[in-house]
């Protein structure tokens, strides 16, 4: 019998190993993308999600205070930051997963189940070629420890699907958009062209996500009537602890659909003048 998508979720939420839990999400993806293109679609249903999604024994999750902070000059401190973006990846494909059964008693439309689908499985190839990096550097996903406040947005947002929408894709992958170009250039710099290549393809595909988030996010509002970049700024100020640090990728959050009336007001300095 064909598991319904939110059983597929679930089934990827309660799977523990990150390579394990990515093959699942990847084939599920292929599975329900098949479906909607051959019109033999697999209902949505429901399941109920977990609270937090099952995780590998290692990495260590300490409060993100107590994170070792490591120089990205060294082979030991690229090894670092590949191991966090592997982190963030893993986290992302239960974000995304997540997110279809959590909110399977509003009514959406069929397209947002298959935009999260495809962010799940792009976020699950990402998670791969982060592994494939730090093996090709003699280490692994759980060598080192990893920041334990990554599913708190998904705890603060539980009950509040546009709240979801406004930090996670809109704030914390948008936040991606700002950082990547930066990490490109330390790798280049070190002449380590794998991690060249795996991070420029999550950097290009990554704008799809925070689109997506957009998009959903102000679908909600017209169907509620509500002036979006309002109700953006209440749910970042509700959900979201802390000001936006600049400075922003103006034009790839452009380009996601995010123009800078969103997120300069919530920004911890004033935006530069403009000539």
């Amino acid at each position: 019998m064909t598991m319904t998508l939110c059983e597929m979720a679930v089934d990827v939420l309660t799977t523990a190993d990150g390579r394990q839990k990515t093959a699942k999400s990847r084939d599920y993806a292929a599975q329900w993308i098949a479906a909607r293109e051959t019109d033999t679609p697999i209902p949505v249903g429901r399941a109920d999600p977990p609270l937090r999604p099952a995780r590998p024994d290692q990495p260590e999750l300490l409060n993100p205070r107590d994170v070792p902070k490591r120089k990205p000059g060294s082979p030991q401190g690229r090894i670092a930051l590949l191991h966090a973006v592997a982190h963030i990846e893993l986290n992302a494909v239960d974000l995304h997963w997540d997110i279809i059964p959590r909110f399977a008693a509003t009514p959406m439309p069929a397209g947002f189940y298959d935009d999260w689908v495809r962010a799940a499985d792009d976020e699950s190839k990402h998670f791969n070629l982060m592994c494939d990096c730090l093996e090709e550097m003699d280490s692994f996903y759980g060598a080192l420890p990893a920041h334990a406040g990554m599913w708190r947005a998904a705890e603060d947002t539980v009950d509040d699907l546009m709240g979801r929408l406004a930090v996670v894709p809109m704030v914390l992958e948008a936040r991606g958009l700002d950082v990547t170009p930066g990490m490109i250039g330390i790798f280049r710099k070190a002449g380590v062209t794998s991690a060249v290549a795996a991070l420029e393809t999550i950097y290009s595909e990554e704008v799809s996500h925070v689109a997506y988030g957009s998009k959903w996010f102000h679908f909600l509002c017209g169907r509620h009537d509500t002036d979006p970049i309002v109700v953006f700024h209440d749910l970042v100020r509700r959900y979201f602890k802390g000001a936006l640090k600049p400075p922003f990728n103006d034009e790839k959050r452009a380009e996601a659909g995010l123009p800078p009336d969103f997120y300069w007001p919530l920004a911890d300095q004033t935006p530069p003048r403009t000539r």
